[in-house]
C-alpha cells in the first residue's frame, strides 16, 4: 500500500492510473500524426497549445474514469462491469470535450484528431486492463505471504486481501489439512513458532503480517528479526488493516494501543489552516448560494407550512451541544424534535420539495453558517442528536473519541460508507471516523471533499 493525501492507495491501482493517462496522451500524439504527419504534430505541441490541450485531456479521462469507479475495487475484477463503465466514461468524456471546446475553443483540437483520439485511447485502455486483470490473476505476479496469527484480526485480514487481488498478495495456505502443527494446519500461524524460517524457506515467503492475539511473549522476535535481515517484509496487521479498508480495526484495537498512536494529537498549524479554509470557505460558499437558497427558501414555504429553516441540537467537540441548521425538508410533526427517528428510504415525512432538496443534498447548505461561526468545520466526523450520540456511547467501544475533533458536514465516514441505521452500521462508521482523527491532514481533507463532490453528482448515499 502507498500513501497519498495520507490516504492509502495500492501499488497496482497507481500504477495503472500513470500508464493510463501516458495512453490517453500516446493515443492523441499518434491521432496528430497520422493526421497531420511528424512535423504538424511537433508544431502543435510546441506552438498550439498542445501541452495545454493534453493537460485538460488527461485530467478529463482521469476525473471521469475515477467518477465512474473504474479505480474501485470490486470493479478492477470484473470484467462486464468493467467494459459496462469503460463505455459509459469514453461516452461521457466525449460530451464534457465537446461542450468544452464550445465554451473555450482554444483548447480544441481538429474534430478528425479528436475522434481518432478517443478511439485509439479506447481501444488502448481496454487493452491495458485486460493486462492487468491477467496481472492480478496470475499467482506469477503477487508477493506469497503468511499471516502470522490466528485471532479475530488474522481471520479479517485474510477474508480481505483474498477479496482484492489489485493488492497483489497471495495468502500462503501452508501443509495440509491432517497436520497436527498449526503451522501447517492453516495459512494464519500461531501456535508453532520454531518452524517458521523453515517453512519462509520452503513455501518462498517474501512477506509476513503479524496478527497474533496477544503480543507479549507470543512472536518469535530473534527469528523475525533474522528474517528481515534477509529482506523478508514484516508487516503490523493492525496497521495493514488500517491501510486496506481506510478504518480503525476495533475488534482488535485496546485502549492502549490508541493512546501510544499517534491519534488524539492534532496539529496546532493543521487546526488554524482548517478554522481559516472553513471561514472562507463559508464565506465564499454562503456568497456563490445565496440566489440558489434564496429560491431553495420560497420553495419550501409554498409547499407545505412552518419554517424554512429546521434547527436541531447536535453533539459538537468535546460533546458540548450546538444548534445545527438546515432547510427544513419534512412536514412538521409529533417527532419533529430532536428524538426524531431517521429517515427511511421512503419517508412519507418528506415534502416534495424536500425529497428533492435531499437528494441534491441543497438541505444541507444552511451548515455553512455552523461552518462560519466555529461550530463545524468543512471535514469532520458528522454530529448526531444528544439522544442518539449517548446511546451509542453507552453501546460502542471507545464511541467518546469521536468528541475530540469539531464535527463536519462531510467526512470519511459518509464518502466511505453508507446511511447509518443500526448499531453494527454506527460501529463501523466509528472505525473510519477514527482513522480520520489518527491521519487528519490537509491531503486527507482535500481527498474527501473530491469523493464528496463525486457522491454529490452522483446523487450516492442520501435519504
Amino acid at each position: 500500500m502507498n500513501r497519498l493525501l495520507h490516504a492509502y492507495f495500492p501499488l497496482r491501482t497507481l500504477c495503472l492510473m500513470g500508464l493510463e493517462i501516458a495512453l490517453i496522451l500516446l493515443a492523441f500524439v499518434a491521432a496528430m500524426v497520422l493526421q497531420t504527419g511528424v512535423s504538424g504534430a511537433t508544431h502543435m505541441l510546441a506552438y498550439g497549445q498542445g501541452i495545454l490541450r493534453f493537460f485538460v485531456i488527461a485530467m478529463l479521462f482521469l476525473a471521469c474514469m475515477y467518477y465512474f469507479d473504474l479505480y474501485d475495487s470490486s470493479v478492477l475484477s470484473n470484467r462486464r462491469e468493467l467494459l459496462v463503465r469503460m463505455v459509459q466514461s469514453i461516452g461521457t468524456i466525449s460530451l464534457v470535450l465537446a461542450a468544452l471546446y464550445s465554451v473555450i475553443p482554444a483548447l480544441q483540437f481538429d474534430h478528425d484528431i479528436s475522434v481518432m483520439g478517443l478511439v485509439i485511447g479506447g481501444a488502448a485502455l481496454a487493452g491495458a486492463r485486460g493486462l492487468f486483470l491477467l496481472a492480478n490473476n496470475s499467482d506469477r505476479f503477487h508477493e506469497r505471504s503468511l499471516i502470522l496469527g490466528n485471532g479475530a484480526l488474522a481471520h479479517i485480514l485474510k477474508r480481505e486481501i483474498q477479496h482484492r487481488p489489485e493488492l497483489g498478495i497471495r495468502i500462503v495456505e501452508v501443509g495440509g489439512e491432517q497436520s497436527n502443527s498449526a503451522l501447517q494446519r492453516t495459512s494464519t500461524v500461531q501456535d508453532d513458532l520454531t518452524q517458521l524460517p523453515d517453512v519462509v524457506n520452503l513455501q518462498r515467503i517474501t512477506r509476513i503480517i503479524l496478527a497474533p492475539n496477544d503480543r507479549r511473549g507470543t512472536l518469535p522476535l530473534e527469528s523475525l528479526l533474522q528474517l528481515k535481515k534477509r529482506g523478508i517484509r514484516i508487516d503490523d496487521g493492525a496497521d495493514l488493516y488500517e491501510g486496506l479498508t481506510g478504518k480503525v480495526p476495533l475488534e482488535i484495537r485496546t485502549l492502549s494501543s490508541l493512546l501510544f498512536s499517534r491519534a488524539f494529537r492534532p496539529n496546532k498549524v493543521l487546526l488554524i489552516y482548517k478554522r481559516v479554509f472553513s471561514i472562507i470557505g463559508a464565506f465564499l460558499g454562503l456568497f456563490l448560494c445565496a440566489p440558489l437558497m434564496f429560491l431553495v427558501a420560497i420553495a419550501i414555504r409554498l409547499d407545505s407550512p412552518g419554517p424554512v429553516i429546521f434547527r436541531q441540537k447536535r453533539v459538537g467537540k468535546d460533546a458540548k451541544p450546538f444548534v445545527l441548521y438546515k432547510f427544513r425538508s419534512m412536514y412538521i410533526g409529533p417527532d419533529h424534535d430532536e428524538n426524531q427517528r431517521p429517515a427511511a428510504e421512503k419517508d412519507d415525512r418528506f415534502t416534495k420539495i424536500g425529497r428533492w432538496i435531499r437528494r441534491a443534498r441543497i438541505d444541507e447548505l444552511p451548515q455553512l453558517y455552523n461552518i462560519l461561526r466555529g461550530e463545524m468545520y468543512f471535514v469532520g466526523p458528522r454530529p448526531f442528536v444528544s439522544a442518539q450520540e449517548e446511546e451509542l456511547a453507552v453501546k460502542i467501544p471507545f464511541y467518546r473519541q469521536r468528541w475530540s475533533v469539531r464535527p463536519g458536514a462531510t467526512g470519511w465516514a459518509q464518502v466511505n460508507r453508507g446511511y447509518c441505521a443500526t448499531i453494527d452500521d454506527n460501529a463501523e462508521k466509528l472505525a473510519y471516523d477514527l482513522f480520520y482523527i489518527k491521519n487528519m491532514s490537509i491531503g486527507l481533507d482535500l481527498f474527501i471533499l473530491f469523493k464528496t463532490v463525486k457522491i454529490l453528482l452522483l446523487g450516492r448515499g442520501s435519504r
